[in-house]
């Protein structure tokens, strides 16, 4: 199954399209808190419509809980300092595999890139 990870996400109207697009493509949500709001944020809800009893969440504590838990797991980073363009990598088919998206702010932290040079 396709996951799209959100790693500390701050703005919830974003959390709450992506988890409308989730649902409308059968991929699992996964949250990496802290969060940068309350899930049950108005906000959050509304940018997720009626979509949210479709969506499969699973949420990790901090960042380093998520990567112990799927350090075998076909992961990919998704980053404007990536050495690959998202159309030049060929995603696995049939297994799980992660696709990471950064806090807006920030994206995702300098140490977990380079610990993952190869995604």
């Amino acid at each position: 199954m396709l996951h799209v990870v959100l790693f500390e996400p701050e703005i919830p109207q974003n959390t709450g399209n992506i988890a409308r697009t989730c649902a409308a493509t059968n991929t699992a949500l996964d949250l990496v808190h802290p969060l940068g709001f309350d899930i049950s944020d108005k906000a959050v809800k509304h940018a997720g419509l009626d979509y949210w009893k479709d969506v499969k969440i699973t949420e990790y504590k901090s960042i380093a809980e998520f990567l112990s838990k799927h350090e075998n797991d076909k992961l990919f980073f998704y980053s404007t300092k990536a050495r690959f363009t998202y159309n030049k990598i060929t995603y696995p088919q049939g297994e799980d595999c992660y696709i990471i998206f950064g806090k807006e702010s920030k994206g995702i932290p300098e140490e977990v890139l380079l610990a993952h040079p190869e995604t």
